[in-house]
């Protein structure tokens, strides 16, 4: 196996998020065509998709929230 230096993994890291998108494409193209209902946040709502291409709107989602890199975020306990 070739060793990997700087400038190789710098330019795998990039393709990272390239390919944790194709899979996540992939996983929900086969979830559907295996007759399942997929569950997936669309335009700030959260959908339920079923294998015939209807969709069910199950409710609205919060906005996301904005955080700076190395920013720490603490959950309030109710």
């Amino acid at each position: 196996m070739k060793k990997l230096d700087e400038k190789n993994m710098t330019v795998r890291e990039e393709r990272i998020p390239f390919l944790a998108e194709d899979a996540v494409k992939k996983a929900r193209t086969k979830t559907l065509n295996s007759g399942r209902n997929v569950m997936e946040a669309v335009n700030g709502k959260l959908i339920e998709s079923h294998p015939d291409g209807s969709y069910r709107v199950i409710r609205p989602l919060a906005p996301p929230i904005t955080v700076a890199p190395g920013q720490k975020r603490v959950r309030r306990s109710k």
